[in-house]
């Protein structure tokens, strides 16, 4: 799928990439979408069990924000999670069993955001008034530059997308931009 997409890949070319006959991907699978989707919903539960971990580990709210933030953003322009994200946005455009979950996937990451900034309020480290509204800045802001960074070559380097972040996060809950690692 990461090869021709998800809309153009075909069950027989998943058999033929997997070693296996089509027959028996059909015997688990129904249709196509029914392989797309149960694939992305797997992944989908999987970074966002990854998330939780990550912020259930030790160390101060700007800490674990960090963390949030390093972690969303791809390693580099090839990462493949993301260039699958990027074709499913593509395709839950027209696809309603796609859009699905990539709205449980961008409400997941939205929701875990703001546990962390309220969080951090709660215990004094951010000030931020909309814990939800911040995250679903932050949020929409990391997706359009990560699809800048993943798209234009030179545009723009993991570590400038990195500060754009960070910058974007000490305006949302009210810290100073010191607050982060260098």
């Amino acid at each position: 799928m990461l090869e021709r997409g998800l809309a153009s890949t075909r069950v027989a070319d998943i058999a033929k990439a997997t070693n296996v006959s089509g027959g028996l991907i059909h015997y688990h699978f129904a249709t196509k979408d029914d392989l797309i989707t149960a694939m992305l919903r797997a992944t989908s539960e999987t970074e966002v069990r990854r998330l939780r971990e990550i912020i259930a580990g030790p160390g101060t709210a700007v800490q674990r924000l960090d963390r949030v933030l390093r972690y969303y953003i791809p390693s580099s322009r090839s990462d493949q999670s993301w260039i699958l994200w990027l074709d499913a946005w593509a395709l839950g455009v027209r696809e309603p069993h796609v859009r699905e979950i990539l709205l449980e996937l961008e409400g997941g990451w939205i929701e875990i955001l703001a546990e962390v900034i309220s969080e951090g309020v709660q215990k004094g480290e951010f000030f931020c008034d909309d814990p939800m509204g911040a995250a679903e800045r932050l949020d929409g802001m990391l997706d359009g530059l990560v699809v800048r960074y993943t798209l234009h070559s030179g545009a723009m380097s993991r570590k400038r997308l990195l500060e754009h972040a960070r910058i974007a996060a000490t305006h949302e809950v009210g810290i100073p931009r010191s607050a982060f690692p260098a």
